[in-house]
């Protein structure tokens, strides 16, 4: 099975039902395949070997991933957002590809040398080619997506996603024609992450509208679930943080049954706001990677309920975790020699399944003779096989040979109530090899003494793990989807000019 026969089968079930746009008009699946198989053709017309979608969310990028399949060649959305020397970078490893950038984003595919269409000019062209010929569905192990990672640790590799990774991912966690037609769902990170990608196929699959907001304030979230009665929505964890924060919002979301997050870590706080804010409301956490075309693990709506109800603090606990394998994933914990750890023992977290790709263009794949691939995720598993994840493996601080996990010391932090955000590095130190610091971002108008949070840490856990020193500043780096870019903070913490507005 492939990534078209997806859009076939709701085209047969639910044909005249909108799943892509807005309500009053979006595209239903007989005009999204007739879309799809014109893209095709201007795909074969162009010799086009791949798109590249450097543009934001909407109906263009649907048409773009089911038209990629069809013509049988991957589609690679890029991160609009980066420099031009990185985005020069990745545009040179697709030479022949037809690309869809938006007029401000054009200057640098034409520049590659490729064949460039607006996404007004890609949805107008394909149906120009509507009436095209079906062709022969593209085999399972052909390439349908590649992903540039992030880059937050190192430099980003094109991550290749093959039909039958992400067909499984569809068929391991959806049932076809699920959703009931009031259904909608409202995606809110943009096309170049995994998430975009596979909820495009499981909204679909399910028979789900899926609308997009491309511009995140919590005003326009709130405004766009209210004005189309959005049912499901994901978010990353500082939308939510910004949503439960703001001051003076009217949060109410009558129509909302669940929200998905993911993408990032979740602070219990946050989290915690939120379910008392929205108590009708299934709340999922969904951990998973672009190698493992999405989810490996979910902690579902029943499971929050219990944490956040419970004196138990092993339940409680639960409310930090990533939750349990999906149909199909099996999760390892391993030492660094590779043996397996046993329950609640801190280690590198591997998955395996049919879902799970772990292949980067021009290197190969990365899967071990077992089947298994390396997260670079720290975690453990609880005894009830809950997993806990403790942040990347590369972030962990090495302090006179200690490991030590940067999550649970900012985890102290953020619970402090006049802390917004925080983050905790390691960096370089003659003594121990690396010393912790931390960043913490208040609140508006809050005082924040350094002195009591070392003194909350060095309580909660002990003293080894208290930070050397903390300074303020009035926001993290973060990429659009929530995540720290770590090596920016340590640059500027080790920056010779570097101050301190407040340090213990």
């Amino acid at each position: 099975m492939n990534v078209s026969m997806i859009l076939d089968m709701a085209a047969e079930g639910f044909g005249d039902r909108v799943v892509i746009g807005r309500a009053q008009d979006g595209l239903t699946p007989v005009r999204l395949r007739e879309l799809a198989l014109g893209g095709a053709e201007s795909v074969h017309e162009a010799g086009a070997d791949a798109i590249v979608y450097l543009a934001t969310n909407g109906p263009a990028f649907a048409v773009a991933q089911f038209a990629a399949a069809h013509a049988g060649v991957p589609l690679v959305p890029v991160n609009y957002r980066l420099g031009e020397e990185q985005l020069a970078a990745l545009l040179a490893n697709h030479p022949h590809a037809l690309a869809i950038a938006t007029p401000d984003q054009d200057a640098a595919p034409r520049r590659a040398g490729l064949q460039v269409r607006s996404p007004a000019e890609w949805l107008t062209e394909a149906a120009a080619h509507t009436g095209a010929t079906v062709e022969p569905a593209p085999a399972p192990d052909t390439p349908a997506v590649l992903i540039y990672t992030s880059g937050t640790t190192s430099a980003p590799k094109g991550v290749l996603l093959r039909h039958h990774n992400l067909v499984s991912y569809v068929l391991g966690t959806v049932e076809f024609a699920a959703a009931d037609p009031t259904e909608s769902a409202l995606m809110s990170v943009p096309p170049y992450h995994i998430a975009a990608v596979s909820n495009v196929l499981t909204n679909l699959y399910a028979g789900r509208r899926t609308l997009t907001l491309d511009q995140f304030t919590p005003e326009s979230w709130l405004g766009l679930v209210r004005e189309q009665r959005i049912t499901h929505a994901m978010v990353v964890p500082t939308m939510l943080a910004r949503i439960m924060d703001t001051a003076g919002l009217d949060r109410s979301v009558p129509s909302m049954r669940s929200l998905a997050y993911g993408g990032a870590r979740m602070p219990v706080r946050v989290i915690e706001t939120a379910l008392r804010a929205w108590p009708e409301v299934d709340f999922v956490n969904a951990y998973g990677l672009t190698e493992t075309s999405s989810t490996v693990s979910v902690l579902g709506p029943a499971e929050h309920r219990a944490a956040i109800a419970s004196d138990d603090p092993a339940v409680r606990a639960r409310l930090g975790s990533a939750g349990l394998p999906v149909p199909g994933i099996e999760i390892a914990v391993r030492d660094v020699t590779g043996e397996s750890l046993g329950a609640g023992e801190t280690g590198q977290i591997w998955v395996r399944g049919e879902q799970v790709s772990g292949e980067y263009a021009g290197q190969g794949s990365a899967v071990d003779e077992q089947g298994f691939f390396h997260t670079r995720d720290r975690g453990r598993l609880d005894a009830d096989g809950y997993l806990h994840i403790e942040g990347r493996a590369d972030d962990t601080i090495i302090r006179g040979a200690e490991n030590i996990a940067p999550a649970e010391i900012e985890d102290v932090l953020l619970r402090h109530p006049d802390v917004l955000d925080a983050v905790v590095v390691g960096v370089p130190d003659e003594e121990w090899g690396q010393r912790i610091e931390a960043v913490v971002v208040p609140r508006d108008g809050a005082e924040v003494d350094a002195v009591a949070l070392r003194a909350a840490v060095r309580g909660t856990l002990r003293g080894s793990k208290t930070p050397d020193r903390i300074t303020y500043w009035t926001e993290l780096p973060r990429t659009v989807t929530g995540k720290l870019v770590r090596r920016d903070i340590v640059a500027a913490l080790t920056a010779p000019e570097h101050g301190t507005k407040g340090q213990s």
